[in-house]
């Protein structure tokens, strides 16, 4: 060093000054490491998880939970708005006060422990105009009932109750009350007071809803104990009805039967669904079946040379024949079953016994929420040189009347056993009085109401069990529209607007209905966090473990250098 004219300790500064350059770089180049490794980390805990956990995460809209356990508590509450007319020479001289005047009275009709019917009768009292009198002035009840319906504007759910002097001519002999097509009826004023009110009491169990109609109405909320055998029988509350009639001609090469079908529906059948269109959709269509038999071989009796279906084996009949109508499998609806049989020649004539073993005058019976089924006998050709196939016109007239009798009991619509004072108008060609609508409505909206809070009720506890399935905005707003809309009906029918309650109690069994089979609620299209875990984490893991790794090094430089001593210069 000397030699090249360098001295000694110049070397050694410059090689330390060396040293400590690369010490310092490779600082650097560590420090630079460490950030990196640190930006890394915070932006995959940061931005990355969170980035990654919101979009896979499943959307949930807002539902209207507290408002969906309250409809299960919403106090139903029926208002009847009824009129008393009194003619000249009828008003009971014990009337409280003068005419006109207003009367309320309500009462409860317990339906279970935990519900309950809030019955509000509003019952107004005047004098009759001079129209009214004239139109009562007619000949018969009929006409007068025919003439008031020009004169009255009475809504669903009202009455009008028309009281006659005792010894008036327009009823008939024995005959107290007359109950009409519409929504009013005639009524004797009686002796007094108490017999009016006596009267009135009757009438309004028969012309409007009663105690045990509202329990079948709410026999999902009603214990089994406490319903009679008439509430299973009623059709449930739908949107729609499918009613089919079918010919069951089990024995062609004997039998050629024509029946005028079309014609029949159009002239009975029609009349009473144009009425019943207010309550539900109906579609009708029919069906001829050949070689189609009632699976239940009959008894023959000697006495009577007749074959013999006895009341215990009826059940039987029924599951061999709906495997061959075919209709309910494809329906959306519930389907009415009206089946005309034409027993084969060889179980001719077929009758039909009841369980007392007397024969049922109309050779028919029905099924509850099913259907009824009628036997049609072919007389036998006195000739055995008669030709086959015979030909066979079926009376339509006597079939429909049938078919039309089980129709009523299916609906409900049944006419209990009433006082022999009382006389009732037949419908005629209608198939339904007003006031038997008016029997529908109620039943049908307090169903209505009480299916929706089922449904609603079930689909909030699912959706909170199954935490995966994914609510979309349009599910919620059809439950709150259904949630919106029962509430209506509950108000509506509170203040005795009948029409628009049913109407508000449709539109929520409809929205409810959406909202509870909607496609996107199939649970099985989505998998749970676990899987989530399954499926991402082999994505994750490739870019997580440098990061790891960086970070546990650094860790481990930072802890050995605190257990390094501090040099001291």
């Amino acid at each position: 060093m000397a030699e090249l004219g360098v001295s000694p300790a110049f070397a050694v500064g410059r090689e330390e000054k060396m040293a400590a350059a690369a010490v310092a770089a490779d600082e650097a180049e560590r420090s630079r490491g460490r950030r990196a490794a640190l930006s890394f980390a915070a932006i995959a805990v940061l931005l990355g998880l969170p980035l990654w956990w919101k979009t896979t995460e499943t959307y949930r809209a807002a539902l209207p939970y507290g408002d969906i356990a309250a409809l299960g508590r919403l106090p139903f509450q029926v208002a009847v708005s009824v009129s008393v007319v009194f003619l000249p020479g009828s008003v009971p001289a014990d009337l409280p006060r003068r005419l006109p005047y207003g009367d309320v009275r309500e009462e409860r009709v317990p339906v279970s422990s935990r519900s309950d019917v809030a019955s509000r009768t509003e019952t107004a009292y005047r004098g009759s105009t001079a129209r009214e009198e004239a139109a009562l002035g007619a000949a018969t009840a009929r006409e007068a009932d025919a003439a008031l319906r020009a004169l009255q504007d009475s809504p669903p759910g009202s009455l009008t109750v028309y009281v006659l002097p005792e010894a008036s001519s327009l009823l008939p002999q024995g005959v107290n009350v007359y109950v009409g097509k519409h929504r009013s009826a005639l009524v004797r004023a009686g002796q007094g007071l108490a017999t009016l009110h006596a009267r009135l009491q009757q009438l309004m169990q028969v012309m409007s809803f009663t105690a045990s109609s509202i329990a079948a109405a709410l026999s999902d909320r009603v214990p089994d104990g406490q319903l009679g055998p008439d509430a299973w029988r009623h059709l449930k509350s739908s949107l729609g009805y499918e009613i089919t009639f079918s010919l069951l001609n089990p024995d062609p090469k004997s039998h050629d039967v024509d029946w005028d079908i079309e014609g029949a529906v159009n002239h009975y059948v029609q009349p009473i669904l144009d009425k019943l269109n207010l309550v539900a959709n109906f579609s009708v269509d029919s069906q001829i079946l050949y070689y189609a038999v009632l699976g239940v071989t009959p008894r023959f009796d000697k006495e009577s040379s007749s074959f013999i279906l006895s009341a215990h084996s009826l059940p039987h009949v029924i599951n061999p024949v709906e495997a061959r109508l075919g209709s309910s499998a494809a329906s959306l609806y519930p389907v009415l079953n009206f089946l005309l049989y034409v027993p084969e020649r060889s179980h001719s004539p077929l009758y039909i016994q009841d369980k007392d073993g007397a024969p049922v005058t109309t050779n028919a019976f029905h099924s509850p929420r099913w259907g009824g089924i009628m036997i049609y006998n072919v007389e036998v050709p006195a000739s055995p040189q008669t030709s086959l196939p015979l030909r066979v016109d079926v009376d339509m007239v006597r079939v429909m009347e049938v078919f039309l009798a089980q129709l009523r009991l299916l609906f409900g619509i049944s006419r209990e056993e009433l006082p022999p004072e009382f006389l009732v108008e037949s419908p005629g060609n209608e198939g339904l009085a007003d006031w038997e609508l008016d029997h529908l409505l109620w039943a049908h909206t307090l169903e209505n109401i009480a299916t929706v809070s089922t449904t609603l009720t079930s689909l909030a506890q699912l959706l909170d069990q199954i935490s995966n399935i994914v609510i979309k905005d349009d599910v919620a707003s059809e439950v709150y529209r259904a949630v919106a809309a029962a509430q209506d009906a509950v108000a509506e029918l509170a203040e005795g607007r009948l029409r628009s309650a049913f109407q508000a109690s449709k539109e929520a069994v409809t929205s409810s209905e959406r909202a509870f089979f909607d496609p996107s609620l199939l649970h099985l299209l989505y998998f749970p966090d676990d899987q989530k875990f399954a499926i991402y984490i082999p994505l994750f893991l490739p870019m997580a473990v440098p990061i790891l790794l960086s970070l546990a090094k650094m860790l481990r430089e930072a802890r050995q250098s605190k257990k390094e001593p501090t040099k001291m210069d």
